[in-house]
């Protein structure tokens, strides 16, 4: 009986996950203080894109330049920050590297992606509360409302990206 205990938590622990279903919003997630925040220290939340489309690239350092076709490909529509909105958030725990280089490397990547808002989740808030994968590059797509439209985890193969273009124009 003593082993329906564990067997008990994991499912309990599941329970909590988010299914990522299209046409679904997840809950709304913050990130400040401690947990995180954008580049300039003011806290992000998840809902400050309702009323626009948003995409949202979940990324572990690791793999910073896993989806930059897909980040290019979305740089060169040059889409009106009045529509969409593009947030880079980077799971700070999920590397050996420390902070400061970090730092440094969001630098970079905010002089080549100059339309998105970078934010740091110190704590794998994202991972923990929306059951996003770990040590990965994520993905996901939300129209005005918040509903999911699409998401992948791991690499956007080339023939994804002008679905996920046609997505974000018919969003609008």
């Amino acid at each position: 009986m003593s082993y329906l205990i564990p067997l008990f938590l994991l499912f309990s622990l599941y329970s909590f996950a988010v299914d990522w279903i299209d046409g679904k919003k997840p809950q709304a997630i913050k990130l400040e203080g401690k947990e995180g925040a954008k580049l300039d220290g003011t806290a992000w939340s998840s809902d400050e894109s309702l009323g626009k489309v948003s995409m949202i690239f979940y990324v572990d350092p690791d793999v910073k330049d896993k989806n930059d076709k897909l980040g290019d490909a979305l740089a060169a529509k040059k889409y009106s920050k009045d529509k969409i909105n593009f947030y880079g958030i980077i799971n700070m725990a999920a590397t050996w590297m420390p902070n400061f280089i970090l730092n440094e490397a969001l630098k970079q990547k905010q002089k080549k992606y100059t339309e998105t808002i970078y934010v740091k989740d110190f704590t794998k808030k994202l991972v923990k509360e929306w059951s996003l994968p770990d040590d990965e590059s994520n993905v996901l797509l939300f129209d005005r409302e918040g509903k999911l439209l699409w998401h992948k985890f791991g690499l956007v193969e080339e023939s994804e990206i002008p679905k996920v273009l046609e997505l974000i124009e018919k969003n609008f």
